[in-house]
């Protein structure tokens, strides 16, 4: 008959709470990456450089993306404006824009927001969905129909 004294059974114990812990702390990180909420870097679809870093939080069910950070062109305003941008926008910096807003889950995807494109001051209805195990989100700006827009994929960086 085997028999182990308590002092034999607390390095087991104390590994397998170790274990537990572990695998409990990881849980949170598991649950973000099936949501788009986090920071995101944009990569442009067109040069394929990235454009900013884009911080998307959730607010009643509705998410919404800020600038966090822009990299610039060496041709470019190292502290851009939204100069082409109408309303309170007009001439906001790009850096604090928010230009994701309105996104509610239905299904795989979020729908029903909108997205503003610094570049050119417009704002498009959009739709997001994660790709890539919750490391990328595909971004469709649109108007009228989603056949008629552009898409851009944005990179988790946390």
């Amino acid at each position: 008959m085997l028999s182990l004294s308590v002092p034999a059974i607390l390095p087991a114990l104390a590994f397998k709470a170790f274990v537990a812990a572990a695998a409990l702390t990881t849980l949170p990180v598991w649950a973000d990456e099936a949501s788009p909420i986090g920071l995101w870097k944009n990569v442009d679809d067109v040069s394929g450089k990235p454009r900013a870093l884009i911080r998307i939080t959730e607010s009643n069910g509705a998410l919404m993306g800020k600038i966090e950070k822009v990299f610039p062109a060496t041709n470019e305003d190292p502290n851009p404006r939204c100069d082409k941008c109408e309303g309170v926008n007009k001439n906001a910096p790009v850096v604090g824009l928010v230009i994701l807003g309105g996104l509610t889950k239905a299904g795989e995807e979020y729908v029903g927001g909108q997205v503003l494109d610094p570049d050119n001051g417009k704002v498009y209805r959009s739709r997001v969905r994660l790709t890539d195990n919750g490391k990328k989100l595909d971004v469709r700006g649109y108007i009228g129909v989603p056949t008629l827009g552009r898409s851009q994929t944005w990179l988790r960086q946390e």
